[in-house]
């Protein structure tokens, strides 16, 4: 399946989005993100474990904690390159649907190992920018 194909399906079949490094502050992008997505309907779990609370959702520590309280379709990541293959392999553990990365963020081996795991996987791409062109 190509990236823009992934795309689409996330786009038509995931309502919850857990949305790993959600700062609680308004000023960065991954509040904008996730603030756009839940006035469209989704369903946001932060994961953030500085915060207690983020655009009115209880924050979690770890995709791991949140997946027990919620059911995870998309894994929304807004971490460093690096700090990735711990999330999807958390990502793949709690059954999630699909993985994103969001823009300035790759790591093909974490990637191949969730495609590998039946995820559907996109990186280095905005979320908020392809459901605002679908």
């Amino acid at each position: 399946m190509t990236e823009s194909e992934s795309i689409q399906k996330i786009l038509a079949s995931c309502r919850t989005v857990a949305v790993v490094g959600l700062s609680p502050k308004p000023h960065r992008a991954s509040h904008e993100v996730a603030q756009y997505m839940q006035a469209h309907g989704w369903r946001i779990v932060p994961v953030n474990p500085n915060a207690r609370e983020v655009l009115g959702e209880k924050a979690y520590a770890t995709l791991s904690e949140a997946a027990r309280h919620e059911r995870i379709e998309l894994v929304n990541v807004f971490r460093h390159s690096e700090e990735i293959p711990p999330i999807a392999d958390e990502a793949i553990a709690i059954g999630a649907k699909a993985l994103w990365l969001q823009l300035g963020i790759e790591n093909d081996d974490a990637l191949a190992k969730a495609a590998a795991a039946g995820l559907l996987v996109v990186q280095n791409r905005c979320l908020k920018v392809e459901h605002a062109s679908a």
